[in-house]
Order: structure tokens, then sequence, then C-alpha cells
């Protein structure tokens, strides 16, 4: 069915737990008062999308859509909404996960959104390149923006069109991911140094994100004291480690002793956190959703884009066209991708 205004609404239905999506009819949605409908062109796959489909977590009824993050072209607003109107290009964060209203999923033709989650993409920006950004984004800001001394996050300003060195050095480990990528983007664009890990195959990428010092985590028995190493030297204050990978054998078994070994602080992770963390590592679990973000959206997405300050990295790897495409994305994810992010256009 052709994405067209007149078509109605199509959707790929996750209908329970280990089942592959089915692409079916969908009610097409209508906007709250501070909503907005986008009529999507293109849609990004995240990890938890596949993760959700093979356990069924976070679901509350069945069927139900899921993807978080959509590029398009504004098809309604509501009725307090003023900064959209019929016909912009935005990118937004769908939020079907935390709601369980399957109409504000990402993986269908018309998606309805938050407006405070929503923003216009200038003219020179595709909309697949658009779609990598909405949830990578949010979850990066809620583990570096969060109050530190609660232990909730690293403590960082929000991101600027002019930043201010803050005298913090953060470490993100999986700098080439979707997360780390906008970590070490809005990181330096609060006035931090970042010291990235990740493969020495993506030191450029991480570099061109605005690392200062990129360490090789395959180096597995140098890797903490390079990274402790690197810290020391970029200087300044200590603020904490984002894990983005947030595994026990792939990341916290070294996040953990370089946090240790200069001196503690908090340890922002996306999936479950470690089993016993040393007294000295606050654990700040990051969920993507918070109003926390909500001034970036307003602020500083549209603008920072427009001014070549903020990148849609990494960049997009479209598999597919339709939303029967959208399993494979989900199969290709699953897989693996690096320093990529799979993106279906519809």
């Amino acid at each position: 069915m052709a994405n067209d205004q007149t078509s109605g609404n199509q959707a790929a239905w996750l209908d329970s737990a280990n089942k592959q999506l089915r692409v079916a009819e969908a009610e097409t949605p209508k906007p709250g008062a501070d909503d907005v409908i986008i009529r999507n062109f293109a849609v990004a796959v995240n990890p938890v999308d596949w993760k959700i489909q093979d356990s069924g977590a976070f679901i509350k009824q069945w069927p139900m859509i899921l993807g978080c993050d959509v590029a398009g072209e504004i098809a309604e607003v509501g009725s307090d909404v003023k900064a959209f109107k019929k016909g912009d290009r935005v990118l937004a964060h769908a939020t079907s996960l935390l709601s369980s209203n399957a109409q504000e999923g990402g993986f269908q033709l018309y998606t309805k959104s938050s407006s405070k989650t929503t923003a216009l993409i200038p003219g020179d920006i595709t909309y697949a390149a658009a779609s990598v950004l909405p949830l990578a984004l949010d979850t990066a800001i809620v583990g570096l923006c969060s109050p530190a001394e609660e232990g909730k996050g690293l403590g960082l300003p929000f991101p600027s069109l002019d930043p201010k060195p803050s005298g913090k050095t953060i470490v993100v480990w999986g700098g080439s991911s979707s997360v780390g990528a906008l970590c070490i983007q809005l990181a330096t664009a609060a006035g931090a140094k970042v010291v990235a890990v990740s493969s020495s195959a993506n030191f450029d990428f991480c570099k061109r994100c605005g690392a200062t010092e990129v360490c090789d985590y395959k180096k597995a028995d140098t890797v903490v004291e390079d990274v402790v190493k690197a810290v020391k030297s970029a200087g300044g204050e200590f603020a904490g480690v984002y894990d983005a990978i947030s595994i026990q054998d792939q990341s916290y078994k070294y996040t953990l002793p370089v946090l240790e070994k200069l001196g503690g602080g908090v340890l922002s992770v996306v999936l479950g956190g470690p089993k016993d963390p040393p007294s000295s590592v606050k654990v700040g679990n990051v969920f993507g959703i918070n109003p926390l973000t909500h001034p970036v959206w307003e602020k500083y997405i549209t603008q920072a884009l427009e001014q070549g300050k903020l990148m849609c990295l990494p960049e997009p790897l479209v598999v597919g066209k339709g939303l029967e495409a959208v399993q494979k994305g989900l199969d290709k994810n699953k897989e693996g991708v690096s320093a990529r992010k799979v993106v279906i256009e519809l």
C-alpha cells in the first residue's frame, strides 16, 4: 500500500513474543492537543526492538507496534501545537515502548508523536539520515545530563551551539554504537572532553564525532590502563563512564575497573546494571523516554543540524523499502552492525 494520505494506515504488527512481524492495516491515529501525526518516510531499528520481539518485555497488550525512530512529514497537528504545521519535515521519538499505545509506535505509515520530542529537519538532510537520531539522542542525554549527585547520570550541562569548556572528562564505552556516537557528540557540545572506546577500525569515526582520544577494546589485557592513562592525559575533572554496551563480559568487566582506578564515580548504563558494583561506583540506569530531554528537542536539535554541529551518525544502512522490510531490519540489527544504523525507507 502506498504511503499517501488517502490510503489509510498500515503497520508491522508484533502479535506475541518470538513471532515474526505481520504487516496489516492499522487505525490512522488522531492527535491529542500536544501531539503531531507524522507520515513516516524512514524508520530506524534499535536493539531494543528485536530484544522485545524475542522476549515480549515491556508489552502490556497485544498486538503491538514497535519502533522508536521516525522521520517524515507532518500530516496533522493537535490544537495546542504551535511549533509545527502540516507539511513540515520532522524527526521524532516514537514512544509506544512507554505508553503501550500502538498508535505511538514507529513501524507504521502514520505515527502519533508528542510535539515535545519532535524537531524540524533541515532541507539538506534526508529522512533516512534523520531517522538515526531520536532514541539514541534521548538515551544519550538522559545518561549524560541527569544529576550526578543523585547517581542518575554524569551531570553534564545540556549541549550548546557555543559550548564553553566544562572542565570535565568522561569515558564513552562503545563509541561506535548508535548511542555511543550521540554521547560523544553531545558531551563534546556540552563542553566535556571524551575518551571513547571502540575497535581500532572505528577510531576515525569516534574522532569525527568529537572524541579527544580513542582506545581499542580489543586490547583486553591493556585497555583498562589505556583508558585510565587517556583520561589522566585529557585532564580536568573525571565525571564518569557512559557504558553504551552494558554487558558483563563485553564492558562491565572493564568499565568498573576503570572507575575504581580513577577514584570511582557514576556508571551510566543502558541495560541492567552490573551485579554488586564496588561502593565507589554509582550506577545510573538510563531510560531514554524522559522529560529531561524536551529542552534539547526544542532549542538545540534543528539549529545544531542546520549548523553542522550535530551530525546524523552513525550513517544509515538502508536494508529495504516498505513495512515488509522491517523484519529484515530487525534481523540485520541482531546480527550486529558497526558504525552504521539500520534504516527502512517507506
